[in-house]
C-alpha cells in the first residue's frame, strides 16, 4: 500500500500549466530523443486508465525508412484528397498549414487497440467493445503529457488510410489501428493551438460544452 498523495497548490498549478502546453507538434527538430527517453514514456503511458484493466494498446516504433516513406505517401495522398473538399479562401488556408512532421520528427509511433486481448477477460466491454479503442486513447494522452512535462513535442497524424495504414505496417490481426504519432524536441513552444495561431478555428468556451438535463 503506498502513501496518500496530497496535491499542493505548486503541483495543481504546474498541472494546468502542463495542460496550456499540451500542444500538437508539426515543426519538429531531428535532434534523436535522450537514449531510454522513448521507453520511458512507454512506461508512463502504460500507468493509463483502461476497460477491465484490460491494457489493450500496442506500440510500433516505426524505424524502417521505406516504411516511413510509404507512411509520407499515405498521408500525401489523402491529404490532396482532403484539400479537394474545401473551396475558396478556406482552401488556400488549408493548403498553407502544416499537418504533419513526417519528414523531420526522429520517433514515428503507430499506435493500435488489441480487440480481441483476453487481458480483463471481457469486463466492463460487453456492451460498448469501442472502449478498448478509448482506453489507448487515454494511454496515448497519459504519454503526450509525459513527454511534454520532458520537454518533448507529439503531434497526431489522422490524415493516413487506417486500412493501408495497417497493411504497411504488418500490423497485428485484430489491432485497430488508433493514432499515429509523430515525436521529437519542437522547433518552438507555443501555449496556443496551431490551429488557432493559423486562423483556422478559435477555442471554443468551455461554457458551451457543459449542458444540463
Amino acid at each position: 500500500m503506498s502513501d496518500g498523495f496530497l496535491p499542493t497548490e505548486k503541483f495543481s498549478t504546474d498541472l494546468d500549466r502542463l495542460f496550456v502546453w499540451r500542444r500538437d507538434v508539426r515543426h519538429f527538430r531531428k535532434d534523436p530523443l535522450e537514449k531510454g527517453l522513448l521507453e520511458t514514456l512507454i512506461e508512463r503511458a502504460c500507468l493509463a486508465p483502461s476497460v477491465g484493466n484490460a491494457q489493450p494498446w500496442r506500440f510500433l516504433n516505426i524505424e524502417t525508412p521505406s516504411i516511413r516513406e510509404k507512411v509520407a505517401s499515405n498521408f500525401e495522398r489523402e491529404n490532396g484528397l482532403a484539400a479537394a473538399t474545401y473551396k475558396g479562401t478556406k482552401a488556400n488556408l488549408y493548403a498553407s498549414l502544416k499537418l504533419a512532421g513526417l519528414r523531420e520528427a526522429p520517433i514515428h509511433l503507430a499506435v493500435f487497440a488489441d480487440t480481441e486481448t483476453d487481458a480483463g477477460s471481457g469486463l466492463g466491454r460487453r456492451t460498448m467493445p469501442e472502449t478498448l479503442a478509448y482506453s489507448t486513447v487515454c494511454a496515448i494522452y497519459t504519454l503526450w503529457l509525459a513527454a511534454r512535462a520532458r520537454g518533448v513535442g507529439v503531434g497526431w497524424v489522422s490524415i493516413l488510410d487506417p486500412q493501408v495504414l495497417s497493411e504497411d505496417l504488418n500490423a497485428g490481426e485484430n489491432w485497430q489501428f488508433i493514432a499515429y504519432l509523430c515525436i521529437g524536441y519542437p522547433v518552438e513552444n507555443h501555449d496556443e493551438p496551431e490551429l488557432v495561431r493559423q486562423g483556422w478555428q478559435d477555442r471554443i468556451d468551455a461554457s458551451k460544452v457543459l449542458f444540463s438535463r
